[in-house]
């Protein structure tokens, strides 16, 4: 985290598969995991989720991290354990956005949201099975 960032920001993040256009995280089995380790390492008070949305190929999250732990250790550590769980092959760095304001934050969560829409996989958001909302997580099964 960097040092002049409030404890309590909101980062927008991009973290991608390394083969892009292969679907290795919207489909039910993977869909599973990804779920019950975002879910716990929230309830270990790593990070506060208010938005993840899984693409085939990455995912789109709006995140508060724990400034103990900090961005960098907390995604690393994660994207290890699903890589030897769920046998998801990431791109080796993330990307993260600090937002910095309520305007910029809606305009994140309708990127996030319209991201399935724009790539042609269904036509409205609320289509999209593969998406974890302020504590909710819509998936198949």
């Amino acid at each position: 985290m960097p040092p002049w960032a409030p404890d309590n920001s909101l980062y927008f993040i991009t973290v991608a598969c390394a083969v892009r256009g292969v679907n290795q995280l919207a489909r039910a089995d993977t869909t599973h995991l990804l779920r019950d380790s975002l879910r716990f390492r929230q309830e270990c008070g790593q990070w506060q989720i208010s938005l993840v949305l899984l693409m085939p190929d990455h995912l789109h999250a709006l995140i508060r991290f724990n400034p103990e732990r900090g961005i960098q250790r907390t995604v690393l550590d994660w994207k290890r354990y699903t890589a030897k769980a769920a046998r998801v092959q990431w791109q080796q760095d993330f990307f993260e956005h600090r937002v910095r304001d309520e305007a910029a934050c809606q305009e994140k969560w309708r990127y996030i949201l319209f991201n399935p829409v724009r790539a042609g996989l269904v036509k409205t958001p609320e289509e999209w099975p593969y998406l974890r909302s302020n504590g909710q997580w819509d998936s198949p099964g």
